[in-house]
């Protein structure tokens, strides 16, 4: 026995020699022949610079150092890459050689079946007359859903790359087309140069047309990705670029296109974003929305916005400071807005600063607000204008607010919030010769709110909170007779009912006495439905007439607010806010429901508002819209949104989706109806169509629908 011992360790002293690694072989038998070769049989494993090789039996000759296996053989990779075969001839470090009746399986995901592959180097898999695909093969001679067949196929393990020659794709067994060479990426490479799969779109502007991206790395930290656009109608190319910084990230994407719709013009658009950390912990972003014309964007599908912001802001927020400046350009594309009279460029800054000082206790904030807007035209409103919207005024404001906050509980339970404070307004307003041109006013402002929470759990678990809260206030001084620029939309929801004022910016400001009551009820149950309730109402002293209607706030009391939420824990949840005038009626609405279930959602919301000429609105708004999807099968999923103008009679816009989805392939098809209609924008109808491969991802996903091989 310690012959054998000594005669096996002589044998594999050669092959550790010729690994970095020490080699590891475990066996049912191990035994020596007569010709000093190393004979392992049964359950078979070695172990050889990280690469792990199962078999059937495993023969060391001494003298060629070589290995000749046989199968069934498994060897895997420290990188997961994974080598079934029938037979091989392979080096003591697994490094080179020939295996035969070979499958290559790359990130669990992409097979390569060949007739033979060679190790060279320990980093290139040659596969021969090759077999391609992600698809679940079964065992009855049945093709997979999509294969790519080749001549030879290289695999590079250091780069990640697949290189074809004569690769010929298939549906099934039918030969779709044929390229004479064809690199593709692995499963795990992130980023890689080289074309996407390409999508077909068919609008009934533009015709029938196939998008072709094609990606370019400049780097690790770079990319670029073309994508020309051609249909009947239409040459568009489009470009998305995208770097990363250290310290930041931006991404611009944009097209440029010549069409039958405009056919003297080159249209396009640019959007840019980014966001960067400066030192001092204060951040950078900056956005940019610009068009060549107001239908492009919705002609074309890149974005449904209806206004465009570009913006410029520095700030910073720290636990007792925050700091903002903004610089913003407006571009609206509204057939009923002239951008030369309506704001276009805009200027904010705010700072605001929290400290507690120990001599009187509470807390006391202090904030700055800059702001400043600035229209195109140069008119000036007076009093002999025809329409005072058609006008140039400019506007900039200087709001200084000191405020003293102190909170305590009384023995009985009772919560008391004080609030006292200052607030200095200081306007310039220019080319309108009906106002003031530099206003200002010292504004005092005190309040006191009380709550009263009271809590209950029963036996079940099942917890409530009921909680009354009462606020008086106060705001001194009289409004400035100034024209109402930035608070013409006013909500009234359970965010603002305790706030001193309800207008949404600084320009204006409740006055003289007010109280405001509410109510809000709690239910928490670990094991079912949650509930929350809230109602509340305004009361003041004067009348303020800078309130729309449709507010909910004017006159001497507001309308009644009415807002709740229900969760079912299981996939039920309602949200509504509505306002109910004194006499019941009600004045504003919106509900949202959705419900998920085991093979889908769906989720629709309902909007009503009455028409308001305070708010350029001069018909009611009453729209419903729908949407979800539906698990069809265990690959197949329906989806459908779909919003609807009551008040028209008529739907606003409409879609179909139905998608495939499997262990190797991801198909997608689309249909949009937009019934809206403007000089810029004419109704159309969409056709979207995807095709997508899997297991030429890093990223496929987490979930795997892999098919069954039964009938």
């Amino acid at each position: 026995m310690l012959r054998l011992f000594i005669l096996i360790t002589a044998i594999l002293l050669p092959l550790r020699a010729m690994a970095q690694d020490a080699a590891l072989l475990v066996a049912d038998q191990l035994y020596i022949t007569r010709d000093r070769e190393l004979v392992a049989q049964g359950n078979v494993e070695a172990f050889q610079n990280g690469i792990r090789l199962r078999a059937r039996e495993i023969r060391y000759n001494q003298g060629t150092g070589a290995l000749s296996i046989e199968g069934p053989i498994t060897l895997t990779e420290e990188d997961g890459t994974i080598i079934q075969a029938s037979a091989a001839e392979l080096d003591a470090g697994l490094r080179n050689g020939i295996l035969l009746g070979a499958r290559l399986v790359l990130n669990q995901q992409l097979q390569l079946a060949a007739v033979q592959i060679d190790r060279v180097d320990g980093r290139y898999n040659q596969l021969y007359k090759t077999a391609v695909t992600s698809c679940r093969v079964c065992d009855d001679g049945r093709p997979p859903l999509w294969q790519i067949r080749a001549k030879r196929v290289i695999h590079d393990e250091v780069e990640q790359q697949l290189y074809f020659d004569e690769a010929q794709f298939r549906i099934g067994n039918m030969p779709v087309f044929w390229l004479p060479r064809l690199r593709l990426p692995g499963p795990k490479v992130k980023r890689a140069s080289g074309f996407l799969l390409p999508s077909i779109r068919s609008t009934s502007s533009l015709g029938v047309g196939l998008k072709i991206p094609y990606f370019i790395k400049l780097s690790d930290k770079r990319d670029v990705t073309l994508t020309p656009y051609f249909s009947t109608s239409t040459k568009t190319l489009a470009l998305r670029y995208r770097q990363a910084y250290r310290n930041g990230r931006i991404q611009f994407d944009a097209a440029v296109t010549r069409d039958d719709l405009e056919p003297d013009k080159t249209r396009g658009y640019l959007f840019g974003r980014g966001l960067f950390a400066l030192p001092k912990d204060f951040v950078l972003s900056f956005a940019i929305e610009t068009v060549t014309d107001d239908g492009y964007l919705d002609a074309y599908g890149y974005s449904d916005a209806d206004r465009l912001k570009s913006e410029l802001t520095v700030s910073r927020a720290r636990r007792d400071e925050y700091i903002r400046g903004s610089f913003y350009n407006f571009k609206s594309l509204r057939d009923d807005e002239d951008n030369d009279t309506v704001p276009t460029l805009v200027l904010d800054g705010e700072y605001e600063r929290r400290y507690f000082p120990k001599a009187f206790g509470g807390e006391l904030r202090a904030k700055v607000v800059a702001h400043s807007h600035y229209r195109i035209s140069d008119l000036s409103v007076d009093s002999d204008d025809a329409d005072d919207i058609v006008d140039g005024r400019d506007v900039a404001r200087l709001n200084v607010q000191v405020d003293w906050l102190r909170s305590y509980n009384t023995q009985g339970g009772l919560r008391v919030d004080t609030r006292l404070g200052a607030a200095i307004n200081a306007f310039n307003i220019m080319q309108d010769d009906t106002s003031l041109s530099d206003p200002s006013e010292l504004t005092p402002h005190a309040a006191i709110t009380l709550r009263y929470p009271m809590a209950k759990t029963n036996t079940a678990g099942v917890s409530h909170v009921l909680e009354p809260v009462v606020q008086l206030s106060w705001t001194g001084g009289s409004r400035l007779d100034i024209p109402n620029e930035e608070s013409t939309r006013v909500e009234f929801d359970q965010g603002n009912l305790l706030s001193m004022s309800r207008f949404p910016r600084a320009d204006r400001r409740e006055r003289g006495a007010m109280a405001a009551i509410g109510l809000g009820w709690s239910r928490f149950n670990p094991n079912g439905w949650d509930a929350q309730l809230s109602v509340g109402q305004v009361f003041r002293e004067d009348d303020d007439t800078s309130f729309s209607t449709t507010s909910g706030l004017n006159g001497l009391s507001s309308d009644i607010l009415l807002a709740g939420q229900i969760s079912s824990g299981k996939g039920i949840y309602l949200t509504g806010r509505s306002l109910f005038e004194d006499d019941l009626s009600l004045s504003k609405a919106e509900l949202r429901g959705d419900y998920a279930f085991e093979r889908g959602t769906i989720g629709g919301s309902y909007v009503w508002l009455q028409d308001d000429a305070d708010e350029n609105r001069d018909r009611e708004v009453s729209e419903l819209t729908v949407d979800g999807s539906y698990k069809i099968s265990q690959f197949w999923t329906a989806s459908a949104n779909w919003r609807y103008d009551v008040d028209s009679d008529r739907a606003a816009k409409a879609g179909l989706g139905l998608r495939y989805e499997n262990e190797c392939v991801t198909l997608e098809l689309q249909v949009e109806r937009s019934y809206t209609s403007s000089t810029s924008v004419e109704p159309s109808t969409d056709f979207g169509f995807n095709v997508g491969l899997r297991g030429f991802s890093a990223n496929s996903g987490t979930e795997r629908y892999v098919r069954s091989c039964s009938n």
